[in-house]
């Protein structure tokens, strides 16, 4: 039975990538390892190149090791932070023990032997290029640096090569990333300063977030200042105005740091870096599975995929002229057409999305619409309902107050009726002689509304009372009792009508209802309490008097018939 057969998927995943890191070796001596540090990959490591077994947490599991074209990156493993306390740092510091110098000579060859194995591609044998390892001299590490971050970086990338990023180059602020342009080469010789790619100044998740969603090309660079090739490559690769105008043209994201520091020392975990300068392509590609699935479910699932990685000195494999061709040759127009694909169908789903919100908006425009449009129908309606109810109230009220008015306006004449006949029985009964007596006599003829003409004498000491009252009780239909509403006698209608008026609140006119005019000349005999016959000038020596009916439509409960403005009614 193997080894293999005995461990759990991702035992066997840690001894593969421990299988890688030393280039074979004996998997039960790997296996020890492991299990001593807990099946930390990065301690076991440790253990084989660096000697230090407590540097690194037990709580990081590396991802899978596959082959080159086969890498993917899954969303649950590119998307977490993993969280690194300590990590060691690849510049050893420290001077070297006794052991180390005894050891240097023996690590000189055994690092020229694996050197000429690899040129002549002669497999080492497993137990020598396991424990050949054991003669590098170990050295003491630091820890990853965990502040500053990608904008540190930035500005000792920009101190150390003495340019700038493309979109400050381009447009003389520190801008995001810009439109491409093809004279980049002009400008950049034109003002005298060199360029670098615009970088993305978020964590590594943060770029490879973008570059997923945005369907993007990234490329990873990291560097190891340990290395005495970094500083070249920064300022040759990095700086190639050609290299530099190719990325920004296809729009890749480009994204840096120094393995010193937590997030680019992580990055470089998940990438499988060991030499520096290291410099890594990623976009989405269609998810492999060796389930057996449709070709339609294959292609529509996408993973970030490991495109090619390029790690050594800048004058071979990070070159700007290899990079170069092999973005130029091999990797764009590989994966060019794929993402241009997703960005169109993105494109596609944004239309629609904004399609749907204009949509949705102009629903709600007209739910809107809809809803004022009702709300002001049933204001109007409900409007409508108060003035009509208002109205009828309105109109019930007025019938009330108008049957009220003709209800007391019936008792009022019911009442004048009383009166009316009382005073005409006593007026009988008094005869005509009575005030007669001294000078003064007045013969009056009076000419009633029906055209009816009466004759009567008064005397000059008769009062105006008298009168009326006679003129009163011409109107009443019959005659009354003996005794007046009020409880007076018939030798006291004068009396009686003086007390009676000054009751009524409505006056003299409207207890009368009538006035008396003298014909000719025509002037107008009011009314006046102990006022007498003989003192109204234009009575001296009798004259016609004309009755003019005085009580108003409301009164008498019709229009306006026969009633002339002032309230008079007219003899024609």
């Amino acid at each position: 039975m193997s080894t293999d057969d005995t461990l759990t998927p991702s035992q066997a995943t840690a001894l593969a990538q421990l299988r890688d890191l030393t280039n074979g070796g004996d998997d039960e001596v790997a296996v020890s390892v492991l299990q001593s540090v807990d099946w930390d990959v990065e301690r076991a490591a440790e253990v084989v190149f660096g000697g230090s077994t407590s540097a690194y947490p037990s709580t990081y599991t590396a991802p899978p090791s596959t082959g080159i074209e086969a890498f993917e990156i899954d969303d649950s493993e590119q998307g977490q932070s993993q969280p690194l306390a300590q990590h060691p740092n690849r510049r050893g510091n420290a001077g070297w023990s006794i052991s180390n110098v005894l050891l240097f000579p023996l690590h000189l060859v055994t690092s020229l032997l694996r050197f000429l194995f690899g040129v002549l591609r002669i497999p080492i044998p497993r137990p020598f290029a396991f424990n050949i390892n054991l003669f590098r001299p170990r050295t003491t590490r630091r820890p990853p640096r965990g502040d500053g971050g990608a904008d540190r970086w930035l500005r000792e990338l920009e101190e150390e090569t003495g340019a700038v990023c493309f979109s400050v180059s381009a447009s003389g602020v520190d801008s995001g990333v810009g439109e491409g342009s093809s004279n980049l080469t002009n400008r950049a010789g034109g003002e005298g300063r060199r360029v670098l790619p615009d970088f993305a100044r978020g964590t590594y998740e943060d770029a490879l977030r973008i570059a997923q969603r945005e369907a993007r090309v990234m490329c990873v660079v990291l560097v190891s200042e340990e290395h005495d090739d970094v500083l070249e490559f920064k300022r040759t690769t990095l700086t190639d105005p050609a290299l530099v105008r190719l990325l920004h043209e296809n729009n890749v994201l480009v994204w840096g740091g120094d393995v010193r520091d937590r997030d680019p020392h992580s990055a470089a975990l998940k990438l499988q870096a060991t030499t520096y300068p290291f410099v890594a392509f990623l976009a989405l590609q269609p998810r492999r599975s060796l389930s057996t699935r449709s070709s339609d479910s294959s292609s529509t699932n996408t993973a970030l995929t490991i495109l090619s990685r390029h790690q050594g000195p800048p004058t071979s494999t990070t070159s700007p002229a290899t990079l170069l061709a092999h973005l130029e040759s091999t990797l764009l127009p590989r994966v060019t057409p794929f993402l241009g694909q997703l960005q169109a169908k993105e494109r596609e789903r944004e239309a629609d999305r904004r399609m749907r919100e204009e949509q949705d908006r102009r629903v709600r425009e007209a739910e809107r619409r809809d809803g004022e449009r009702i709300g002001r129908l049933m204001k109007e309606e409900e409007d409508a309902r108060r003035r009509e109810q208002e109205r009828r109230e309105r109109e019930a009220n007025d019938a009330r107050r108008h049957e009220q008015e003709r209800e007391r306006e019936e008792a009022r004449r019911r009442e004048r009726g009383v009166w009316r006949r009382w005073v005409r029985r006593a007026l009988k009964e008094e005869g005509e002689g009575v005030g007669l007596e001294g000078d003064g006599e007045v013969r009056l003829a009076i000419r009633m509304p029906d055209g009816a003409r009466v004759v009567r004498r008064f005397g000059g000491g008769r009062s105006l009372t008298a009168l009326y009252a006679f003129v009163d009780a011409q109107l009443a239909d019959a005659e009354g009792g003996e005794v007046s509403p009020n409880g007076h006698s018939p030798n006291e209608v004068e009396r009686a009508m003086e007390e009676k008026i000054a009751e009524d609140a409505s006056g003299a006119d409207k207890w009368w209802g009538f006035r008396l005019v003298l014909a000719y000349p025509r002037s107008e005999i009011p009314w006046a309490p102990h006022s007498t016959v003989g003192e109204v000038q234009s009575l001296k020596g009798g004259g016609q008097l004309v009755v003019h009916i005085v009580e108003t439509a409301a009164v008498n409960g019709n229009g306006d018939d026969g009633a002339d403005e002032d309230g008079y009614v007219s003899e024609e």
